[in-house]
């Protein structure tokens, strides 16, 4: 029996900074788990420098590259969890991520918290149908 699990990954997204899996696949059930995407340059694996408008483009495009590399995409996405470190951030982090999710938006879940790896403002991870 083949493994009902397929683990994503891509070179259009940045690779994983500790052990785990850019995303997982589940084929059977037809969803896609991303992990949290941090404002990480591709082709360098270094952070962007920006505000947090920036870095939240440069998240949902990473978010993007992974869900394609599984065979979903945006309009896909049934929800999400951002994580903030400022919430004074909330409108201007909003105003990026509708431009991403224009009809249908997901279900979101958007947290303060203290720190976030290397350092960003936002970390997005998502769920998918595919």
């Amino acid at each position: 029996m083949s493994n009902p699990i397929k683990i994503i990954q891509t070179e259009k997204a940045p690779k994983a900074i500790g052990h785990y899996s850019q995303g997982i696949k589940l084929e059977k059930l037809g969803l896609v788990f991303t992990s949290g995407q941090i404002p990480l340059d591709p082709n360098t694996g270094e952070m962007i420098s920006g505000d947090i408008k920036q870095e939240t483009k440069q998240v949902l495009e990473n978010l993007k590259a992974v869900l394609e590399g599984a065979g979903s995409d945006l309009s896909k996405v049934i929800k999400t969890t951002v994580y903030v470190k400022d919430m004074k951030d909330f409108s201007l982090m909003n105003e990026v991520y509708a431009g991403y999710f224009k009809q249908n938006p997901p279900a979101r879940t958007t947290i303060a918290v203290a720190d976030l790896p290397k350092g960003a403002k936002i970390e997005i991870d998502a769920v998918a149908v595919i």
